[in-house]
């Protein structure tokens, strides 16, 4: 059995593992809520730690850590408790937040886990005994000072969530646009058939299909940025209720802008802090727009899938880079599996928006939302998963995808659809007589309309020109 040390809070006494930095009120949350095994997400953890280290740094600016109230730290104490912060929000004592996803709704237990290894970490820099039971560094007192859970957990997920926008999605989102604006250029001279309904259509460029891909992701683009700037505002300074107290007016701006200095991204306090405690509005709003990116990556993924599809009973337009075997029974089989995986990573995030959805519109009682911890830690799996798989679709499909030119070319002059440019020149019902006919009889629409002497040779040249057709013609 694991060596224990006694720990106490304000309900009593708790066994505690020996080393750990964590005290009685995580000892708690861990024994309360043994539900998934799933922790809440580092970037998380660290975001929370930045946080604290915001509200540290304004309690200091505005004279609080070394003011007259009970226990007053030292110069050597708030710069213990700055560091402690700081190397928490660096990845450092990352296995001392134990706590499962599915705890209080508030996510006041993650609150107090990080307080006290923030705490008894500051205590320990400071050269003092961590084991203590008076804290000379207390958690509450201290870490916490000028706070509550219910604004400045809100205001970890904002800061994790924009931190994983501006550091994770919009980098891989911005290789994978790369890549599709590259071929999109590369591929212009390439005629091939298009396809809706999933049935032959007019003639258009290889390179103008993957230039509308290119185009989805560099609204999707967009829309990362628009997720980030949804959760700008932050809710510090609100406190328990969204009235602050116990706090300094200009406790939340301070904490905000040392965020904003921190991390270089943009956040503000709050405008009205009632709303920002009662509600998740903006973390609805964010995972929104998250999905709509799922839903545009699942798309163009698919797309790519479908081009290469094959060798032989397929479209094959487009060669994948060859991954894996394919077939434990069919030797020499090979699927699709990068796409594949961005799909699926895809449709993970699209229904993590219904989770979202309900905590968002369900969760907000009167003055707090008790469905947090939940919310953070879907948000940022979401973030996670399509930076990542995006990252993996670039390296191992992108990186080496291939047109097949002649694959693409062969199938334009056999389109039935080919006879949509006789339109103005012969008429619909003409048009469309002549292509039932060509389907009947296996012949191409030009070789009917040679047999039946429709137009002038140099007109249906010019009429049948697959590149002409790609294009508006006055």
């Amino acid at each position: 059995m694991a060596e224990m040390r006694i720990e106490k809070d304000s309900m009593g006494e708790v066994q505690v593992p020996a080393n750990a930095y964590y005290s009685a009120q995580t000892q708690r949350a861990v024994e309360n809520f043994p539900v998934s095994g799933w922790r809440i997400p580092p970037a998380l953890i660290q975001a929370m730690a930045l946080v604290k280290y915001a509200c540290g740094v304004a309690n200091d600016s505005l004279g609080k850590l070394k003011g007259t109230g009970k226990n007053p730290l030292n110069e050597r104490q708030v710069e213990a408790m700055l560091t402690a912060a700081k190397e928490i929000a660096n990845g450092k004592l990352a296995d001392q937040f134990p706590i499962d996803v599915f705890q209080t709704g508030s996510g006041t237990s993650s609150n107090m886990n990080v307080n006290e290894v923030i705490a008894n970490r500051a205590i320990e820099i400071c050269g003092g005994d961590r084991f203590l039971p008076e804290k000379s560094i207390h958690p509450n007192d201290h870490v916490n000072m000028g706070q509550s859970t219910n604004d400045t957990f809100p205001t970890a997920i904002h800061v994790a969530c924009a931190v994983e926008i501006h550091r994770q999605l919009l980098p891989a989102l911005g290789e994978l646009l790369g890549q599709l604006t590259d071929k999109a250029r590369d591929w212009d001279q390439i005629i091939k058939i298009g396809r809706t309904h999933l049935m032959d259509a007019t003639p258009l460029r290889l390179g103008q299909e993957f230039g509308g891909f290119a185009r989805q992701i560099e609204l999707s683009v967009t829309r990362a940025q628009r997720a980030m700037d949804s959760v700008l505002e932050l809710p510090v300074g609100g406190t328990a209720v969204g009235t602050g107290i116990n706090t300094h007016p200009e406790f939340g701006s301070r904490v905000a802008q040392a965020l904003a200095k921190e991390t270089g991204i943009s956040f503000v306090e709050a405008v009205n802090h009632f709303e920002a405690n009662a509600q998740r509005d903006g973390l609805v709003e964010c995972h929104a727009q998250l999905k709509t990116i799922a839903s545009t990556l699942f798309n163009v993924a698919n797309n790519i899938r479908w081009l290469g599809s094959g060798p032989r009973c397929g479209f094959f337009e487009v060669a994948l880079p060859e991954r894996a075997p394919g077939s434990s029974i069919m030797p020499g089989k090979v699927n699709p599996v990068m796409c594949e995986s961005l799909m699926q990573v895809a449709a993970r995030v699209i229904g993590n928006d219904q989770t979202i959805t309900t905590c968002g519109a369900a969760g907000g009682n009167f003055q707090l939302n008790i469905m947090m911890p939940v919310m953070g830690q879907t948000t940022l799996e979401s973030i996670q998963l399509m930076a990542n798989g995006i990252r993996a679709f670039v390296k191992f499909c992108m990186l080496g995808l291939e047109p097949n030119a002649a694959v693409c070319e062969s199938a334009v002059e056999q389109s039935l659809s080919m006879s949509t440019s006789l339109n103005p020149l012969i008429g619909y019902e003409k048009a469309a007589k002549l292509t039932k006919e060509a389907f009947a009889s296996g012949k191409t629409i030009r070789q009917l309309c040679v047999e039946q002497r429709l137009l002038p040779e140099d007109q249906l040249s010019q009429a049948l020109d697959p590149m002409r057709m790609t294009e508006p013609q006055a």
